[in-house]
């Protein structure tokens, strides 16, 4: 799990919501969706409260990667396409 990825929230009021992962350490997740977690407010999760997928969105990755400028528009037009389990 590394930036770009899709995952699902396990546990608090966004049980089951979509987020994509800006960044990861040992213990936790740095999480957006555009809406309510904006890029300049990223979502502290701990990893075993969030149930990582196989999705990776490639142009967001890119982006966060090479630190170009990421909108949160970008974020919820790419989630729009991700399905809730």
């Amino acid at each position: 799990m590394g930036p770009g990825s899709v995952v699902y929230s396990k546990a608090g009021r966004d049980k089951g919501e979509p987020f994509i992962v800006l960044s990861c350490d040992a213990e936790y997740a740095y999480l957006t969706d555009g809406k309510l977690r904006p890029l300049m407010k990223p979502k502290k999760k701990k990893l075993k409260h969030i149930q990582p997928t196989n999705a990776i969105m490639d142009d967001i990755k890119t982006k966060i990667e090479n630190n170009r400028h990421i909108m949160d528009s970008d974020i919820k037009k790419a989630l729009q396409s991700v399905k809730k389990p």
